[in-house]
C-alpha cells in the first residue's frame, strides 16, 4: 500500500515537471525564435551577403533655343512642377523596359547580375528569368529621384563591381541624353515634313494665281488695265480742257462776229468732235454693258491681290522651311552633368549594421507582442 502511494506520488512529481517545463518551454518560444532570426541576419549580413557598389551621377536638362526658353510656363507655375517636365520623361525613360533591354545588349546585365559568385538571395536567381521579372530585380538595383527644388535628377546604380556600376551609370547618362534629342528633333522633323507639303501647295497656289493673272491680261489685250485707265483719264481731261477753252474762244468772238460767221461754225465744229472724241473715251472707262476698263480693272486687282497675296505667304512659308530645317539638325535639349557618374571605392550596399539591428529590433517587438498574446489567454484559461 505505502509502495502504491509512493508511485502515485512520484508520478505526479514528474508529470507536474514536464508541464512545467513544457509551459516554460512554450512562453520561451517566441524569443527563441526572434533569436534565431537575429542569428540568421547576422550569418546573413554579416557573412553571406554580396557586396554592392553604388554609382551616382546628377543630370539636369537645359535647352539651347533661346527663345522658347523667355516664355512664362504658367502650367508650371499652377501645379510646381517648375518646367521638370523633360526630367519626368527623362525618369520614367530610364526605368523603362526599353532602356533594360539596351543596356542588356551592350552590357550584360543578366549575366552580371545572375553570376552564382555572389549570394542567393540579392542576385539574379536565374539567368532567363522572364522580362518581367527582371524589370522588376532592375527596379531593385536602379533608381532616379527627381529632386522638385534644385531640378536635378539623380540617378543610383548598384552592382556588384566598381567598374560595372559606373558603366551603367555612363550608359543610363548617355541613353537619356540621346532620348531628349530623339524627342525634340522628331518634333522638328514632322514640322519640317509637313512645312514642305504646305509649301508644295502654295507653290501650285501661287502658280495657278500668276498663271490666271497672265491669261486675263492677254484675253485683254492690257499688260497693265491700271495704266491703261489712267492714260485715258489724262485724255479725258485733255479734252475737257480743250473744250472749255475752245467755248471760251466762241463766246469772246461773238461779241464781234454773228452765229453764221464761218470761224465760229469752224470752233461749233472743233467743240462738238472734241466732246464726241471725249465721249467715246469715256465709254471705254464705263459701261452699263461689254467689258468697260473700270470693271477690268477690277477683275485684274483682284487676281493680282490673289497673286501678291499667295506670293507672301509662299514666302514666309519658306522662311518658316529653313527655320525648321535648321531647328532639326541643332541639339534643342542638352543633358548637362551635374556630376558625372562615380568609381565607387567602398560598397555602400547592403547596410549590414542597419539590418541587422533592423531586424534585431523588428524580432524582439515581434516576440514581445507574442509573449504578451500568450500571457493574456494563459490568465483567461486559467
Amino acid at each position: 500500500m505505502i509502495e502504491k502511494i509512493r508511485e502515485t506520488i512520484s508520478v505526479q512529481s514528474v508529470s507536474g515537471f514536464a508541464l512545467r517545463t513544457h509551459k516554460r518551454f512554450s512562453e520561451r518560444r517566441p524569443l527563441q525564435i526572434a533569436m534565431l532570426a537575429i542569428l540568421l541576419a547576422l550569418v546573413y549580413w554579416g557573412l553571406v551577403a554580396s557586396d554592392r557598389y553604388v554609382s551616382e551621377a546628377h543630370v539636369i536638362v537645359d535647352r539651347t533655343d533661346l527663345g522658347s526658353s523667355q516664355v512664362m510656363d504658367f502650367g508650371a507655375l499652377l501645379t510646381g512642377t517648375k518646367g521638370n517636365h523633360d526630367l519626368l520623361l527623362l525618369r520614367d525613360h530610364l526605368l523603362s523596359m526599353d532602356m533594360l533591354r539596351k543596356l542588356d545588349e551592350k552590357l550584360d546585365l543578366r549575366g552580371h547580375y545572375s553570376d552564382v559568385s555572389y549570394d542567393i538571395v540579392s542576385r539574379l536567381w536565374r539567368r532567363d528569368v522572364p522580362l518581367e521579372e527582371f524589370h522588376e530585380y532592375y527596379l531593385s538595383r536602379v533608381s532616379a529621384d527627381l529632386d522638385d527644388f534644385s531640378g536635378v535628377l539623380r540617378i543610383r546604380v548598384q552592382a556588384y563591381t566598381p567598374e560595372f556600376a559606373q558603366a551603367v551609370s555612363r550608359e543610363l547618362v548617355a541613353e537619356g541624353e540621346a532620348f531628349l534629342n530623339e524627342i525634340a528633333h522628331r518634333l522638328a522633323r514632322n514640322q519640317v515634313l509637313f512645312i514642305e507639303e504646305q509649301v508644295g501647295q502654295i507653290g501650285l497656289r501661287v502658280s495657278k494665281a500668276r498663271s490666271a493673272l497672265i491669261q486675263f491680261q492677254n484675253s485683254n489685250g492690257l499688260v497693265s488695265p491700271q495704266g491703261a485707265v489712267e492714260t485715258l483719264a489724262t485724255i479725258a481731261a485733255r479734252i475737257e480742257s480743250q473744250v472749255s477753252e475752245l467755248k471760251a474762244r466762241r463766246q469772246a468772238m461773238l461779241g464781234y462776229l454773228s452765229l453764221d460767221a464761218p470761224d465760229i461754225a469752224q470752233i461749233d465744229f472743233q467743240i462738238k468732235a472734241l466732246e464726241q472724241q471725249k465721249r467715246e473715251e469715256e465709254s471705254r472707262l464705263t459701261s452699263t454693258k461689254g467689258k468697260a476698263l473700270n470693271r477690268i480693272v477690277e477683275e485684274y486687282q483682284r487676281l493680282q491681290l490673289e497673286a501678291e497675296f499667295a506670293q507672301d505667304v509662299y514666302r514666309t512659308a519658306i522662311v518658316a522651311l529653313e527655320k525648321g530645317r535648321v531647328e532639326a539638325t541643332r541639339t534643342l535639349k542638352k543633358l548637362t552633368i551635374v556630376q558625372s557618374p562615380t568609381l565607387p571605392e567602398y560598397p555602400l550596399e547592403p547596410r549590414r549594421v542597419y539590418n541587422i539591428v533592423v531586424v534585431a529590433l523588428g524580432a524582439l517587438l515581434l516576440a514581445g507582442i507574442a509573449h504578451l498574446l500568450g500571457a493574456i489567454i494563459r490568465d483567461h484559461k486559467d
